[in-house]
């Protein structure tokens, strides 16, 4: 456990997509890449399907220049509600995500509109967040709200992206 764990990003937006197409988007871990900044795609794994118990991989592509992929865990899905997925650690035991995701959709104020709430959470489980603040503990409150400030940049870009498709 690291001083990451628990640390979180919330973000709230209302797209102007209805609940079922934004479910659509944001289950297909293959486009991911069209929208966000970091994660450039992903693929289900053993031919699944967004559904509790899944997994998908995830690419992700770094400012910094690191190229990681990493296997996801769904926990929850409720279509066209709730997704939520894991991601495991190098250990890839479910009891100790690096950090685990979470959308849910809500009908909107007016017809046609998404409530999302989006949330990131770091788990316990290592990750390059972790060690980085571990590798330069001077610097790791500074480290951590630097990830997070881009978390939520990055969050806040994918949702626009997938309400503008």
């Amino acid at each position: 456990m690291s001083e990451a764990t628990g640390a979180q990003v919330d973000i709230e937006l209302i797209v102007n997509k209805e609940p079922a197409a934004m479910w659509e988007l944001i289950t297909d871990v293959a486009r991911i890449g069209e929208w966000s900044p970091e994660c450039k795609g992903g693929a289900w794994l053993d031919g699944d399907t967004p559904r509790a118990g899944a997994r998908f991989e995830g690419h992700n592509h770094f400012e910094n220049g690191f190229i990681g992929t990493t296997t996801c865990l769904v926990t929850e899905a409720q279509p066209p509600s709730v997704f939520e997925w894991i991601v495991l650690d190098p250990s890839h035991s479910p009891e100790s995500p690096g950090s685990t995701w979470r959308y849910e959709l809500a009908p909107g104020d007016e017809p046609g509109q998404t409530r999302v709430h989006h949330r990131f959470v770091h788990g316990p489980g290592v990750t390059g967040l972790s060690e980085h603040m571990t590798s330069h503990p001077e610097q790791a409150r500074q480290i951590l709200q630097d990830r997070l400030d881009k978390l939520r940049k990055h969050m806040t870009v994918t949702l626009e992206g997938m309400a503008r498709s």
